[in-house]
């Protein structure tokens, strides 16, 4: 059994003020720090063979905090033969063009709030200037099926620190989710995702609760 886990980064200052993040590369909390710390202490029993990241620096910072609080930090690996963090613009939040920047209950009052659901939870429809979680899927899928793909084939535990809709394209790209049935999921920040894997086939997946730490057959 293999694991790739799926980590949305902590809690940011854009997220704490409810405003529409996308590209801009935004820093956490205090509180996202903690979420980080939390999500590695749970991932003890997993030796990640490769992490690969977005290139915004708050999914960067949490996945540097999960691995140095799980008893791996990407500094020893990579000084004693190991990896080196694999970071890249197509793992990237969604862009939400001309509504970045911008609070979202501010937004619902100034479009209306069925307008801005449209451009939030639409599969194909972007918000102005932005991209839709469609556009996000056409950038994450290729990127998964090059670079990540032939490593879980190969029986590698995979982190993967992203985004919230990075992390929702991913569970269309692995089929857990479809774009019909995506907005049920909601990735909650600092909680990691874990997905099992037995001779490259997905065998099941789930949240990591704090009250269920994962367990590594490998």
């Amino acid at each position: 059994m293999n694991y790739l886990v799926l980590m949305r980064h902590g809690q940011s200052a854009w997220n704490l003020e409810n405003r529409f993040t996308g590209f801009t590369d935004v820093g956490l909390t205090d509180m996202g720090r903690k979420e980080a710390e939390r999500a590695g202490k749970h991932l003890e029993q997993i030796r990640f063979d490769r992490v690969f990241c977005s290139t915004l620096s708050r999914a960067i910072t949490t996945a540097e905090i999960s691995l140095a609080a799980s008893g791996q930090s990407n500094a020893h690996l990579a000084s004693n033969g190991g990896f080196a963090m694999t970071c890249h613009d197509d793992l990237r939040e969604r862009d939400y063009g001309d509504l970045t920047g911008l609070n979202k209950d501010e937004t619902r009052e100034k479009y209306g709030a069925d307008q801005v659901h449209i451009w939030r939870r639409s599969y194909d429809t972007p918000p102005p200037g932005g991209e839709s979680l469609k556009d996000v899927v056409d950038r994450v899928q290729p990127y998964y099926e090059e670079h990540m793909k032939p490593e879980i084939d190969a029986g590698k535990n995979l982190l993967l620190a992203a985004h919230g809709n990075t992390l929702r394209a991913m569970l269309i790209v692995l089929g857990i989710k479809t774009p019909e049935n995506i907005n049920e999921m909601e990735v909650p920040t600092g909680i990691p995702l874990i997905v099992e894997f037995e001779n490259g086939e997905m065998r099941s997946w789930h949240l990591l609760e704090d009250d269920a730490p994962a367990k590594n057959s490998a």
